[in-house]
């Protein structure tokens, strides 16, 4: 069983007991969330498609720690200008782990 998700404006394919990284969730490690923007949930013999959302679906999870992701090097050269310039970047992500899809 899996189901599409909209999680903080972005959509995932997620299952029972799966572990994905969002982005930043204005949560408590440990505290449980639910998601009501389920747009498509498949149980094996059947799909149910949203129109644009599932009336009464939701989706558990709870929030296992904040990271950051890997850092991401921005460099800029002009040639013969004698400009150069580095900068980098750390996107902040929230773990989570899906604990119950209900329908």
């Amino acid at each position: 069983m899996y189901a599409i998700v909209d999680i903080a404006g972005q959509q995932f394919k997620v299952a029972e007991e799966q572990q994905i990284f969002v982005h930043r969730l204005d949560a408590e490690e440990g505290t449980e969330m639910n998601f009501d923007k389920v747009l498509l949930i498949n149980n094996g013999e059947k799909t149910e498609i949203g129109t644009p959302v599932i009336e009464g679906a939701k989706v558990s999870a709870k929030v296992l720690e904040h990271v950051k992701g890997d850092k991401v090097l921005i460099f800029k050269k002009k040639r013969r200008k004698g400009y150069q310039k580095a900068t980098g970047h750390r996107q902040f992500f929230t773990k989570i782990q899906i604990e119950n899809i209900q329908n």
